[in-house]
């Protein structure tokens, strides 16, 4: 597989093939098979950039039998200067890839945990369990005196699951308990860290190629699969009576929240059709094959490359 073509590959999946994927409407029957697609997908995408990038530099820096030896320069009188400065093109454009990709990682955590404990400092202070309901702090339970329902939940290594003394007078015990459900899904899944890794991935291609398109659908597919958890604890009823009270609450930042703008359309599934087993089959599917294609695509080469070295040298 050639350095241009992995370059296309890793474009059309950065660009095209997300937005064809946020369109569809199976998600919604299949959000862990989904979820595992949309990650295989952002995976291939930065391995084929990586591995456009290392295609090229062993085309133009690792050949010396020609003139210009180790620097390369010989592979100019072979491919012409149009079809080498392209290569150059694509080799910069893929360094430029990676580095904003690290840097993206690294920035986004820091700046996600610094939020947090942040956050979770505040919410430890302003915590009124203990003087509204006369009991000791519960685990990772804080209780908000503020009129407004909402609940969400601060992920990490000291968690936090907050709500707020108008989600308790307001919803009943089923809601309640649906509600932390899928608060408390959220953190043993760690929803957050697949959040980070789109949202580096995003950072990572440059704008013009790139869209908040899969940023969006994870961001859905993580609250169906909360959703999923608490419906198996609760029910579907009292966790849409518990999300339509909680669905104007704000979102703070680095927090995972149970309303927000999706709150409809996942009412309006928990009352549709369940999950597909067949969804799910076929998701699957495409998952390892978006993943394998361009794994043994770059190793099948290096490997043969490898193999030829050794044998040379003995």
């Amino acid at each position: 597989m050639s350095a241009l073509a992995f370059a296309l590959l890793a474009l059309c999946l950065v660009g095209p093939v997300p937005a064809a994927l946020a369109r569809a409407s199976w998600p919604l029957r299949a959000p862990r098979a989904a979820l595992v697609l949309w990650q295989a997908i952002a995976l291939a995408a930065v391995l084929s950039a990586f591995s456009a990038g290392i295609a090229i530099a062993s085309r133009l820096f690792l050949r010396n039998d020609g003139p210009g030896g180790a620097l390369g320069l010989g592979e100019i009188h072979r491919m012409g200067w149009p079809v080498w400065s392209a290569y150059v093109v694509v080799f910069g454009l893929t360094c430029v890839v990676g580095v904003r990709f690290v840097v993206a990682v690294f920035r986004v955590a820091i700046a996600t945990r610094r939020r947090r404990a942040h956050h979770r400092l505040l919410v430890d202070i302003l915590d009124v369990s203990r003087c509204s309901h006369g009991a000791a702090r519960r685990g990772e339970l804080r209780i908000l005196d503020v009129e407004q329902p909402l609940a969400y939940c601060l992920p990490g290594v000291r968690s936090r699951v907050v709500l707020s003394e108008g989600a308790l007078t307001t919803l009943g015990t089923r809601e309640v308990t649906a509600i932390l459900s899928h608060e408390r899904a959220h953190l043993r899944a760690r929803h957050d860290l697949v959040l980070e890794a789109f949202t580096a991935v995003r950072a990572a291609f440059p704008r013009f190629v790139s869209s908040a398109t899969a940023l969006d659908a994870v961001r859905l597919l993580i609250e169906l699969l909360a959703d999923d958890a608490a419906v198996r604890t609760a029910g579907p009823t009292p966790l849409a009576r518990a999300l339509v009270a909680c669905a104007s609450a704000h979102t703070p930042a680095g927090a995972l929240a149970a309303g927000g703008p999706t709150t409809v359309l996942r009412v309006r599934r928990l009352a549709g059709q369940p999950n597909s087993r067949v969804y799910s089959v076929i998701a699957y599917l495409c998952a390892v094959t978006v993943l394998v294609v361009p794994t043994v695509a770059l190793a099948v080469p290096w490997l043969t490359e490898l193999q030829r070295l050794l044998s040379t040298s003995h």
